[in-house]
């Protein structure tokens, strides 16, 4: 090698950033580790903007959209963006926290975070399809004035 490249070699390490902290090594790059690698943040990105522009949109939409297919096929929609985006977002902490308590909680915390995300997509999904008015129908049923009549009275 000469002086040049030594030279140039040395330079181009100078100017790399210092790693500082731990350097996480799991055992295997499975499919529970939704967290790990630059697709997953960048997916993790993009259903976060994916949110915040289709969130509106679900709850400022007219009723009558709300109880057609688009509307069902839309909230099913939101409801898969809604559990992705909690079980990247929650695998991010898992890595970084569970760890900390035990390494042996790792794999068994993921697996859970999988089982809530797929219980979130699940119910949300119902909610969608079955629901009269969706999801947007039982926020506004939240918030209902309307006295409740009693079977009884």
């Amino acid at each position: 090698m000469n002086s040049i490249s030594k030279i140039s070699r040395s330079l181009f390490l100078a100017q790399q950033p210092k790693r500082t902290g731990t350097i996480r090594k799991l055992s295997s790059n499975s499919f529970l580790e939704a967290d790990s690698g630059k697709l997953a943040t960048h997916t993790y990105h993009i259903m976060s903007t994916s949110l915040a522009l289709l969130t509106p949109v679900v709850f400022l939409a007219p009723d009558k959209y709300s109880d057609s297919a688009f509307g069902k096929a839309f909230g099913v929609l939101l409801a898969s963006n809604i559990a992705s985006h909690s079980w990247i977002g929650v695998s991010y902490v898992v890595t970084d926290y569970v760890p900390k308590v035990s390494k042996a909680l790792l794999m068994p915390a993921r697996v859970a975070n999988l089982g809530l995300s797929m219980i979130i997509f699940a119910g949300l999904s119902k909610i969608s399809i079955s629901s009269p008015g969706g999801i947007k129908g039982l926020i506004k049923g939240l918030w209902d004035r309307s006295p409740k009549k009693d079977s009884d009275a």
